[in-house]
């Protein structure tokens, strides 16, 4: 059994639709796949159903964007109601932010020089432009020639920590906890940042938390043994995925999948 149980679709900022996502982990050779768009469930519907009499399993989930001074702390909910009234009270103020966050973004770098409309940034993000996300503005970066690739347009704009970075603030990662319980799902830390996990943990675990994505593509071997330890001390369950976006950004789906026994356990808590 395969599982890649963090994959983004363009119900956020992913490049492929729900549909598409299906079908390429089909092709990848995956059973276990879980969408988890940014601050949203909106790609799930299409995902069940495009996978309905497949060989391929959709988790409901949900990436929640958490804000702890001024650092970006990212939740993943599974096994969620996608309809859960909290979660559409959440999606709806999270458009509003995300708006406002890509108008600063667009701004600093119009200070330095770096033009990009907003129109073109919206444009990308398909009708409605409902949960914008910086692989947004860097494909418009990408398109109006100011880098020759997303991973460039990241490294020298809108990364972590640089000039033009605004972090999206929403929530904070334990109210994040508590708002994947609320929709009647299981909270994970995703990508724990390693020197925040001893100083954090303690008011997520308070909260609720139920496990840590800890298997990842390019996690090191030194990186998974001290997050396996914490998780068994802890006693959370862990996860694992490829937090896929795009063929241009990521390997093809299904190069990447977690260790199926390290995370059986949780998808048994899931239900599966």
């Amino acid at each position: 059994m395969k599982a890649d149980l963090h994959i983004h679709s363009t119900a956020s900022d992913g490049a492929w639709t729900p549909d598409r996502v299906v079908q390429g982990a089909l092709a990848g050779g995956l059973d276990v796949i879980a969408i988890a768009d940014h601050d949203t469930t909106l790609g799930v519907e299409a995902a069940l159903g495009t996978a309905r009499g497949t060989s391929v399993t959709v988790v409901p989930a949900i990436e929640l964007s958490t804000t702890l001074g001024g650092r970006e702390i990212h939740v993943l909910g599974y096994f969620v109601d996608p309809a859960a009234p909290p979660l559409r009270v959440h999606a709806a103020r999270a458009s509003k932010g995300r708006r406002e966050r890509m108008e600063h973004m667009v701004m600093r770098l119009g200070e330095a020089g770096v033009r990009v409309p907003l129109d073109d940034v919206l444009a990308l993000a398909g009708e409605g432009g409902g949960v914008l996300g910086r692989p947004h503005l860097a494909r418009a970066l990408v398109e109006a020639g100011h880098a020759g690739s997303i991973d460039e347009a990241f490294e020298r704009y809108i990364g972590d920590g640089l000039p033009a970075f605004v972090p999206t603030s929403l929530l904070e990662p334990a109210a994040g906890v508590e708002l994947v319980r609320a929709a009647g799902g299981l909270p994970v830390w995703a990508h724990p940042p390693g020197d925040l996990v001893d100083a954090l943990l303690p008011s997520l675990l308070a909260a609720g938390l139920r496990g840590l994505e800890i298997y990842r593509p390019f996690a090191t071997p030194r990186q998974v043994r001290r997050l396996e330890s914490v998780a068994k001390t802890a006693g959370l369950l862990a996860t694992g995925g490829s937090d896929w976006h795009s063929p241009e950004r990521n390997q093809p789906l299904g190069a990447f999948h977690a260790p199926y026994p390290k995370v059986a356990p949780f998808l048994q808590a899931g239900g599966l």
